[in-house]
């Protein structure tokens, strides 16, 4: 299994460069698609539209929901092609972490102007073991 941290890094460089040679406005499939094609090629394990089952007071739902990307198996990753993100988006990721006991996900709006504005990591109890590049609540007395 790849480093967790690498394989988020790499997800949003793949995603950058789709948003800024494509553009927005495509449908969430494409962005899908290409996106898994592209890790796919990086030499990552990227499965669309994974089902995922639950379980709930003793009643099992099978395909109660679909993961966009699952990568390596243990990235989530949310696409939406939207003019802006709400926070139903992520609480959507949230709880599909939660489910998957996964600790880490990606959502990525691939429909505002910039990518930068659409891009969010939500985390379900995650502990980082890695430097991130998006970390933004660094300790500043620890450089």
């Amino acid at each position: 299994m790849s480093d967790l941290e690498a394989i988020a890094a790499d997800v949003i460089d793949v995603s950058l460069k789709l948003h800024r040679e494509l553009g927005p406005g495509l449908l969430e499939s494409v962005y899908e698609a290409l996106l898994a094609g592209k890790l796919t090629q990086l030499g990552y394990a990227a499965l669309r539209q994974q089902p995922v089952d639950i379980e709930f007071d003793g009643l099992r739902f099978e395909n109660a929901f679909r993961i966009d990307l699952l990568i390596d198996g243990v990235l989530l990753v949310e696409i939406k092609s939207v003019e802006r993100l709400s926070g139903a988006h992520a609480k959507q990721l949230l709880t599909y972490l939660r489910l998957t006991r996964q600790p880490l996900g990606l959502l990525i709006n691939f429909g505002g102007e910039t990518l930068k504005e659409g891009l969010k990591r939500v985390v379900n109890d995650y502990k980082p073991f890695a430097p991130s590049r998006l970390r933004v609540n660094q300790n500043q007395g620890n450089r």
